[in-house]
């Protein structure tokens, strides 16, 4: 009969084992949960606080630029006042070329290029025609004028130059009518 108490004794202490680990488990978990709730929250804040810094980062970015332009700026208003105060136009002319050169330089430091054209082949992707002179001296396509200068920031053109280009005159028949 001993034996018929032991192994429900066993069972029950099996028993009691396997709830004590249930119990373990649980306690496991929840932290596991809490844990995962503090990360999530955490997540959630270093996100916002990205967004916000990047958010800063696009309103300001260009502060600096803004600066040195309002230099020039401030130059250009001087060499207004001067040269209603001068009475030579030369005094004014240095002035303004000056700030000119200030100005080409901040650009420069940006990554602001002139794109070089005259004398040069059309490129599509760098100029645009406005219109087409007839020149038998000079290759067909050679660009002859720059009426606007066109500018690239870093390796991408964020102005075409406006230009003219040389085209083969058209020969003219007895008749008077143009043959290409």
């Amino acid at each position: 009969m001993s034996e018929d108490k032991a192994i429900p004794q066993r069972r029950i202490s099996k028993v009691e084992k396997l709830l004590h680990e249930l119990e373990e488990e649980k306690k496991r978990s929840e932290q596991y949960l809490t844990q995962l709730k503090y990360m999530q929250a955490d997540f959630e804040n270093f996100r916002k606080r990205t967004d916000r810094q990047l958010e800063d980062i696009r309103r300001y970015s260009n502060e600096r630029l803004i600066l040195q332009i309002l230099e020039v700026a401030d130059e250009l208003e001087l060499a207004i006042k001067s040269g209603q105060n001068s009475n030579t136009p030369e005094a004014l002319s240095q002035g303004v070329e000056m700030i000119y050169k200030k100005l080409m330089k901040i650009l420069e430091q940006e990554g602001v290029t002139r794109i070089d054209c005259i004398g040069k082949t059309f490129d599509p992707s760098k100029h645009s025609i406005i219109a087409s002179i007839e020149k038998e001296e000079v290759e067909e396509g050679t660009i002859l004028e720059e009426i606007r200068k066109g500018y690239i920031l870093k390796e991408k053109v964020i102005r075409p130059s406006i230009v003219k280009v040389a085209v083969k005159p058209k020969i003219k028949s007895d008749k008077g009518d143009q043959i290409e």
